[in-house]
């Protein structure tokens, strides 16, 4: 049932583009896993080695501080839909800032979005398929608006101040280098 392939292929492509929800993985030797659901248009396949994902200002920033120390992620997509599978992209992570100069060519492949604290680059190494069988059906119903309508809410100074308080270290003292964002 699982199928192992070393690159993206056009129907893998097309299978990663038409999900709405994905999840990230990530840990070092000596910390917590970091499991974490992500949405909001925010994945986009680069090539058949590279996929990249915006990732938003939260609570946490346990796979920046994972990429810093270790580099290594994994990302998943699966359907809730009609054909089961489960895919898993596993691989090298780096992360583009808005200080950086990859980040105007790279943030121009996403959506605007508020509140916007780093791209997430994996360089992928190997995928998995996996049948998904036991995947419950669920209906996409539309994005969560609270993320959005709390950034817009804070502005930029507010989510500055808030990734300086919140997100320069991970939950297991691993810094970030969220705080040179500020």
């Amino acid at each position: 049932m699982a199928k192992f392939y070393e690159s993206i292929t056009p129907e893998l492509r097309t299978f990663i583009e038409a999900q709405h929800l994905f999840f990230t993985a990530s840990a070092t030797a000596e910390s917590r896993v970091n499991l974490s659901p992500k949405g909001m248009d925010t994945l986009r396949v680069l090539d058949e080695r590279t996929v990249a994902y915006l990732d938003l200002t939260g609570s946490g920033n346990e796979t920046a501080a994972h990429l810093k120390a270790d580099g290594r992620l994994t990302i998943m997509v699966c359907s809730f839909e009609a054909n089961p599978r489960i895919l898993r992209l596993y691989g090298r992570g780096r992360l583009i800032f808005p200080r950086d100069g990859a980040w105007a060519e790279m943030h121009a492949l996403f959506p605007d979005l508020p509140g916007e604290r780093q791209i997430v680059v994996l360089a992928v190494e190997s995928l998995q398929t996996s049948c998904g069988f036991g995947v419950p059906f669920y209906a996409y119903a539309g994005p969560r608006p609270a993320l959005v309508d709390w950034a817009e809410k804070t502005g930029s100074p507010g989510i500055a101040e808030y990734q300086w308080n919140k997100n320069r270290v991970s939950i297991d003292g691993l810094p970030s280098d969220t705080a040179t964002m500020v």
